[in-house]
């Protein structure tokens, strides 16, 4: 079956030409669709530019389930997928502005909305038990906030900075708390005490 050739056809009442057909007499509407499809999906140019998103958001993503081991390993509210999600989330919020060409100077508003659209997903993970008075989940939702931030470095590329974040992080959440004395052997005091 023969292709049709269309250069001129009214769609939705309004009248458009085949920009293919234009240039090449011998080309089909299906051949604009797919010229339009292989420019839609030509936002990455080449192999190497594949292999430094990938190679960015995996890092993105095991920074992220490190810290999200740790918490939920002890059994806190934000776990691995929340952390690895967060981490990813965060660079591509970076990654996209700098594939389409924004200036390193222009991604401040973007950071920022960033920083604050984690502060409320980690504001859900802090409890405060009215009875006791007792706040609870604020380590978890820095530990948000701090995957955030090392998804942001993997984003942009700086993945030793990445890496360190990460371990800092991981010391604070799994040695401090083995260091600091237990509530116990402190006096114990409940919110608006002094």
């Amino acid at each position: 079956m023969a292709a049709v050739k269309l250069p001129t056809q009214r769609l939705y009442g309004t009248s458009f030409t085949c920009q293919i057909c234009e240039r090449n007499k011998d080309a089909t509407v299906g051949d604009e669709v797919w010229g339009t499809l292989v420019k839609e999906f030509s936002d990455v140019p080449d192999a190497s530019a594949i292999t430094r998103i990938t190679v960015r958001l995996v890092i993105a993503a095991v920074l992220g389930g490190v810290l999200g081991f740790e918490r939920e390993s002890k059994g806190r509210s934000a776990g691995l997928r929340t952390h690895m999600l967060v981490a990813v989330g965060a660079a591509l919020f970076v990654l996209g502005p700098l594939q389409s060409g924004m200036q390193i100077g222009d991604l401040s508003r973007v950071l920022q909305g960033v920083v604050q659209g984690i502060g409320f997903l980690g504001a859900g993970a802090i409890i405060i038990r009215s009875a006791q008075r007792e706040v609870e989940g604020l380590t978890t939702a820095a530990s948000i906030w701090a995957t955030a931030a090392i998804g942001v470095m993997a984003g942009l590329g700086m993945e030793v900075t990445a890496v360190l974040s990460t371990a800092i992080v991981l010391v604070i959440l799994a040695a401090v708390p083995h260091i600091l004395p237990t509530p116990s052997e402190t006096d114990s005091k409940s919110i608006g005490d002094d």
